[in-house]
């Protein structure tokens, strides 16, 4: 069954994004977790584009410099530091023009390190045997109304666990790769364990790091997600990234707290 896709291809480097994009904090707006995903694709084209060198994503960082307007938007991809096993690349997102998202994504050679390999392995249970939860009842915007969420326990204020997926293709038409389609999940993690009801306090975040051990692998994105607010305006969402196997990396996100204009805070 077709259910539709965040984003549908205009050339080599340009894409229009759906409703489905559509943001929390402002559905005009699109939501950053597909457009990273997005990134991801752009990079995964680009490296397939040149000769295998063996090197994979270990750490994306983005960096979110303006308004993300529902409109189409360019990616343009290079290499900044090329390398036999190290490799950095840089992926600048464009609207109407201008620089909107800058990301960075170092590449590390792959090799054969399971003699040893260790760190916490607690998996998170299975997300068919959980309840669905309605996110959109907290959030509005078309890319929450199109999450698959289910809560490992019932979400507390600051701390959640829970598995999300989508039954949306990222790009119309175009296979991704699952790493492009992990990743355009993971922003998802600043709505699930809110401090604050959003309808009285912004906490919107500027950035998202991703650091990976190991390459994620299904249609399930783990979080396990808190979220903390400093006492002068800044807050940090956490999170321990999961697949089905067990944990796969860490995400942090930086967040800017301030009362929305009109209520008391």
């Amino acid at each position: 069954m077709n259910h539709g896709s965040y984003y549908e291809r205009i050339d080599d480097h340009r894409f229009k994004p759906t409703p489905h994009t559509g943001g929390a904090w402002n559905p005009d707006e699109q939501h950053f977790s597909p457009l990273g995903g997005l990134v991801v694709h752009a990079v995964d084209r680009y490296l397939a584009g040149r000769p295998d060198t063996g090197l994979v994503p270990a750490r994306i960082s983005f960096d979110i410099l303006g308004r993300l307007a529902l409109d189409e938007c360019e990616i343009r991809v290079e290499t900044l530091r090329p390398g036999r096993t190290i490799e950095l690349l840089e992926a600048v997102v464009l609207i109407a023009g201008r620089p909107v998202v800058r990301a960075r994504v170092w590449l590390l050679a792959m090799l054969d390190t399971t003699a040893v390999a260790g760190g916490p392995d607690d998996r998170l249970p299975a997300p068919e045997t959980l309840g669905r939860w309605r996110l959109n009842d907290v959030w509005p915007g078309g890319y929450i109304a199109s999450l698959d969420l289910r809560p490992v326990a019932p979400p507390l204020p600051g701390r959640t666990t829970a598995w999300v997926a989508t039954p949306l293709a990222l790009v119309a038409d175009e296979p991704c790769s699952p790493l492009a389609s992990y990743v355009a999940l993971v922003d998802t993690a600043n709505g699930i364990a809110v401090r604050q009801p959003p309808g009285a306090w912004m906490f919107p975040n500027v950035d998202l790091t991703v650091h990976l051990h190991r390459r994620p692998e299904g249609r399930w994105t783990g979080l396990d997600t808190t979220v903390t607010f400093g006492p002068t305006g800044h807050g940090l969402t956490s999170t321990v990234l999961h697949d089905l196997h067990g944990p796969v990396g860490h995400a942090q996100q930086i967040l800017t707290v301030r009362p929305l204009p009109g209520t008391d805070g």
